[in-house]
């Protein structure tokens, strides 16, 4: 497929949401029916071909339909580095699984939203939230576009 819009990503079936760091690389996935996403694993980034490898290992056995893709658009709504970093790494992805449905999701925030939830809600050590972090954000983020899909 291609990078579409979140309304053009597969009617049915498990999506993976996916928050790109520098350094990291926070997975989720979502059931079959798309209700609930889950934080799955973070990977942490080494080469991108290996990066990608160990990502299909680790969600392929779901049989995700699509991937939805954090885009750290700035409070402004502009696009820097990063957002452009993302698109480059969807284009990637796309020519090694060009079968794949990519969308983007405006995840301003989505790691502070965390880190505050882990800190005021959890009671989540400074150590274990660094742990978690990566993986909670791709989750926050791949349960915003679920609620979007399904809320219109």
């Amino acid at each position: 497929m291609a990078v579409v819009d979140l309304a053009e990503l597969p009617p049915a079936g498990a999506l993976v949401g996916l928050d790109l760091g520098e350094k990291t690389m926070g997975v989720a996935v979502s059931d079959a029916i798309r209700m609930i996403a889950s934080p799955l694993q973070t990977i942490r980034k080494t080469r991108f071909t290996d990066d990608v490898a160990a990502l299909f290992r680790l969600v392929d056995s779901r049989r995700p339909v699509g991937f939805v893709i954090g885009l750290p658009v700035n409070m402004d709504g502009t696009e820097g580095a990063r957002c452009q970093s993302n698109r480059a790494f969807a284009r990637n992805l796309l020519r090694l699984k060009p079968d794949l449905a990519i969308a983007f999701w405006d995840e301003r925030m989505s790691t502070m939203a965390v880190n505050r939830m882990l800190i005021g809600e959890a009671d989540v050590s400074r150590a274990r939230r660094a742990e978690v972090v990566d993986r909670a954000a791709a989750a926050w983020i791949l349960q915003g576009a679920l609620d979007r899909l399904r809320n219109g």
